[in-house]
């Protein structure tokens, strides 16, 4: 494992929150519209490709401490929730403290996975946080795995996300973790635990609403620095990620997690987070299964991979893709003010859907692919 650490991707967090499992790399950029051409025309995968990051403007920065203000106490209480959960399912495992280990899907889900972390450390004791890779179609990092299963017991690994839209990612964590037990003879319970789960997609989850999770809002300045990941070039290495220096005088990510952290010494709202997670509830998990289906016919038959319900969902779609409509369940909701001022920065069209499941929704254009 020493050339590993060697090549590992730097960040911004302190190490005692997180070791990203991720390799370094040199990025080439595409723009945001031939990254859509290139995964669109089936030339490349998504997983394949990066967009340059900006700066925030100063009007979304501001949005986002706004959002921070309002909520950072609320996004400690379902910290602690789903660090409860975790400590539960430890104890019925006879798991020691010092075995846990907390594996954040990089890069959305390592913010709540370092809160996760410090919740688990002030209720219960010693715990390890890795942050890794996942990519639809190709799965989670198994050269990362190997790696964390070489430290901790497979019963002692946990997977958290900020939030799940529609479910691909918890069932692509099922999917590919499956299939990492079968060629390891390994025993890695592949299943999810995020703070917010509107559709029900989640093993556990801090809320079934769909609130905005403040991470969602930033990419590189709330996550360490790190770029979105990328697929390996060779089979078997990490999955990689760029460190995106020039980004510094922006990045929010300790302060972020300080500000919410700081509550976890606050007895009167630990003790209402604790016991307070969520089961899915089948019913929802359907509804939210119609309206996807209903949409992806009503907007041109379009594939389900353009289709990204969640304030969470949305939101990324408005910063990193090419955004043809935001559905919104109420226009004067807090949590999607900033989706209605990316939507008009982008001239999106914005839609009032008040019968959906979801707070927001975006979809993605088709691009033109002829010559």
């Amino acid at each position: 494992m020493t050339t590993m650490t060697a090549s590992l991707v730097s960040s911004s967090y302190d190490p005692q929150d997180v070791t990203y499992l991720l390799r370094a790399i040199t990025p080439t950029f595409v723009t945001v519209e031939e990254k859509e051409r290139l995964i669109q025309s089936g030339q490349q995968h998504y997983g394949q490709l990066l967009s340059p990051e900006r700066p925030p403007r100063d009007e979304y920065a501001a949005l986002f401490e706004h959002t921070l203000e309002r909520t950072h106490a609320l996004t400690a209480q379902h910290a602690v929730s789903m660090a409860d959960f975790v400590a539960a399912a430890a104890r019925r495992h006879d798991l020691n403290s010092g075995a846990l280990a907390i594996v954040s899907l990089a890069r959305g889900g390592t913010p709540i996975g370092v809160l996760v972390t410090r919740a688990l450390r002030a209720l219960r004791g010693p715990c390890q946080h890795y942050g890794v890779s996942i990519v639809r179609d190709h799965g989670i990092d198994a050269a990362a795995l190997d790696y964390i299963r070489a430290r901790h017991p497979d019963q002692a690994i946990f997977f958290v996300d900020g939030w799940t839209g529609k479910g691909v990612i918890a069932r692509e964590l099922h999917r590919s973790v499956a299939a990492y037990n079968a060629s390891r003879g390994s025993a890695v319970v592949g299943r999810l635990l995020v703070m917010s789960d509107p559709g029900a997609f989640a093993w556990a989850s801090a809320t079934p609403d769909d609130l905005l999770v403040p991470n969602a809002m930033l990419g590189a300045t709330i996550s360490g620095l790190i770029s979105r990941t990328v697929l390996p070039e060779r089979p078997g290495d990490l999955h990689g990620a760029a460190f995106l220096a020039d980004l510094a005088p922006h990045d929010v990510s300790t302060r972020f997690v300080d500000t919410v952290s700081a509550h976890f010494t606050d007895t009167a709202l630990v003790d209402r987070a604790r016991r307070t997670w969520h089961a899915p509830d089948p019913a929802r998990r359907r509804s939210a299964a119609r309206f996807l289906h209903g949409v992806q016919l009503q907007y041109g038959k379009r594939p389900v991979n353009h289709v990204k319900p969640g304030v969470g969902e949305a939101t990324r779609v408005l910063l990193r893709r090419a955004p043809e409509r935001l559905l919104l369940r109420d226009l004067h909701a807090p949590n999607v003010q900033h989706l209605r001022a990316l939507a008009e920065a982008q001239r999106v069209p914005v839609e009032c859907r008040p019968d959906m499941p979801y707070g927001a929704c975006a979809l993605i254009q088709s691009v033109d692919l002829d010559p």
